[in-house]
């Protein structure tokens, strides 16, 4: 297990980082993002929902938009002539996601059989970033916007995990401060923090995150729950690598971010990633 404080190790966005000439020849081709919008915008104007907490639907569980989300709430858009299926792909084609990037971040991407991606992010005031990049690293499209709302709830601190293989399903345990434990069995704290979903079919991501940086020592652990995990060829894989970040007083001028990359072999195996402390506020 290694660490590092740079996103660009992580799987998906390395592959974009590493393409030969990508920065000269990247366009915006077929990817297409509806919301967030680059510009000024204030989501205290919007009356829709923010509901980070979003639903599982057993057994294949993915990322999800609740209904009624408000578009200052997600993350939505689309991919033209996206392949529908397997089959629909050129032979021999790897099978990798596409990445998303929000400010710094880099985490999988879904998108449906008719090209379309949607999903649930708290943002915070201030200056943010969303990016999509291609499976090839050739195509990426992104948003820069100001978020006007000064009183908006910002995550302070946030866990993120994905992973390398598909049809695989690994899950996020954090425990705070106070003992509580958020997994995919007890998803919402009492004390502000929430697991927003339970992926069991690949890739991920799930996130952690909490409104109050609770003063304290956090652990956080990734569980290899199960499945029969595929490489980006479609062979059995013989690990699923996982990616944690941990960002805490994200988009502030005292913001940490920190990656760890943790190879996970078999089904059961429980690892601790990281254990990490919170200041209190006379800091």
């Amino acid at each position: 297990m290694r660490a590092t404080s740079s996103f660009c190790l992580g799987l998906f966005t390395a592959l974009w980082l590493l393409a030969p000439g990508t920065a000269a020849q990247s366009t915006h081709g077929d990817i297409q993002i509806d919301t967030p919008l680059s510009g000024w915008r204030n989501a205290g104007l919007d009356q829709g929902a923010q509901n980070y907490l979003q639903d599982v639907h057993y057994p294949a569980s993915d990322v999800n938009t609740p209904e009624g989300q408000s578009r200052y709430a997600m993350i939505a858009g689309q991919i033209r002539r996206h392949p529908k299926s397997a089959t629909d792909q050129p032979a021999g084609s790897p099978r990798v996601p596409y990445t998303l990037v929000v400010n710094g971040v880099a985490m999988p991407l879904k998108v449906d059989g008719a090209g379309h991606f949607s999903r649930p992010y708290n943002f915070g005031p201030g200056s943010n970033n969303v990016q999509v990049i291609s499976p090839d690293g050739r195509q990426q499209r992104s948003a820069t916007f100001y978020e006007a709302q000064t009183d908006k709830q910002r995550a302070r601190v946030r866990v993120v995990l994905s992973w390398s293989t598909d049809n695989t399903d690994l899950d996020l345990h954090v425990i705070t401060p106070d003992g509580q434990h958020a997994w995919y069995g007890h998803r919402d704290l009492d004390n502000g923090g929430a697991l927003d979903v339970d992926v069991t079919d690949g890739y991920g991501p799930e996130i952690f995150s909490s409104p109050v940086a609770m003063p304290g020592l956090y652990y956080v652990y990734v569980n290899y729950y199960g499945g029969n995990g595929s490489d980006i060829e479609g062979k059995p894989a013989v690990i699923t690598v996982a990616h944690i970040t941990i960002i805490t007083d994200e988009n502030t001028p005292d913001a940490k971010q920190q990656t760890f990359v943790v190879p996970m072999r078999e089904a059961g195996e429980l690892t601790q990633v990281a254990r990490f402390i919170v200041p209190g506020q006379n800091r």
